[in-house]
């Protein structure tokens, strides 16, 4: 399966030890820009072959508030790639939802 982080510096230089490619971002521009081009969304040559783009999508939750109303509009076309929240450098965004709550909530069982 293939993988791709957009995120904090940091975290992209982490995952890269692990084999995973991505690209570093700091402003919402940028997070757009790398967000597009691996879902898919711009006329450029790498986004229009989709076997060069990655099924699973990594994002940290501070880039995925950068670009939240894109992210949420992808997430409702579901297509790939799937898109997959993480903590950022600064621990969990209070308030939001982890996956494992949500699967509590959905399968209704506590663990």
């Amino acid at each position: 399966m293939d993988y791709y982080v957009i995120a904090e510096r940091e975290i992209v230089l982490g995952f890269s030890l692990a084999g995973v490619k991505g690209q570093a971002v700091s402003s919402r521009r940028d997070a757009l820009e790398a967000f597009m081009v691996q879902t898919g969304q711009t006329s450029g040559l790498r986004s229009s072959v989709e076997t060069d783009r990655p099924k699973v999508l990594i994002l940290t939750e501070d880039v995925s508030d950068m670009i939240s109303s894109e992210v949420m509009d992808w997430q409702m076309k579901g297509k790939a790639p799937l898109i997959v929240e993480i903590p950022g450098l600064g621990g969990h965004i209070k308030g939001r939802k982890t996956l494992t709550d949500s699967i509590r909530e959905a399968v209704g069982i506590n663990v």
